[in-house]
């Protein structure tokens, strides 16, 4: 006795279920990389200077090329001024105009009675030293211990409007069309199955 049973066509997926997956995987990919990077850079920003005693900054300039460029960010460690030496780069305000914050390096060292010490600084990428001396107050001075490349750039692109409203507005709309996406390629797939259910022959049993 030998049982027999009609087998049901194979239908071909939609054409765009193969492309849907690939750009779910890299939305999904894409969002899991920038939290990522958000939660590393806060923690790096925002909590590790409490707890770990280093500073940050970000190089407005180009005036330390190429050793630090525009964008990056300075990460620097308070010295006491009593171990400052020539050559150090140095955070601190300039003594002159608005006191900007400024990140050059000591071509001159003056170390004085109180404690203190008279700096000159330079740019690595300037002709010339900066036109002010500086006299370095307090016990402890910002010395460069490293540099992030192109994070103040990154920090400072998100802060756009235009860059926040893609990222407020995009993300969800994506997520939305996505949805909307599947839910149409389920009706079509599931009236199919029911039909393809309803032309399966019963199984016939021959002896």
């Amino acid at each position: 006795m030998t049982a027999t049973a009609a087998r049901t066509p194979a239908t071909a997926a939609p054409a765009g279920t193969a492309l849907l997956k690939p750009a779910r995987m890299l939305v999904r990919t894409a969002s899991t990389v920038l939290t990522v990077v958000a939660v590393a850079a806060f923690l790096f920003l925002a909590i590790g200077p409490r707890f770990l005693g280093y500073q940050t900054s970000t190089m407005l300039t180009g005036s330390m090329a190429p050793l630090i460029n525009s964008g990056d960010v300075v990460v620097s460690v308070p010295t006491p001024i009593s171990s400052l030496k020539t050559g150090d780069i140095i955070t601190y305000k300039i003594p002159v105009e608005d006191q900007r914050v400024e990140t050059h390096r000591v071509i001159e060292l003056t170390p004085n009675s109180n404690g203190s010490a008279t700096v000159r600084t330079k740019g690595d990428a300037n002709n010339g030293a900066d036109p002010w001396k500086a006299t370095l107050q307090g016990t402890t001075v910002d010395v460069h211990k490293g540099t992030v490349p192109y994070l103040g750039t990154a920090i400072r692109a998100l802060r756009e409007p235009a860059v926040l409203m893609a990222f407020t507005y995009g993300a969800p709309a994506i997520l939305v069309i996505m949805l909307l996406t599947r839910i149409w390629r389920k009706g079509p797939d599931a009236a199919e199955g029911a039909k393809d259910g309803d032309n399966v022959a019963p199984t016939q049993a021959t002896t």
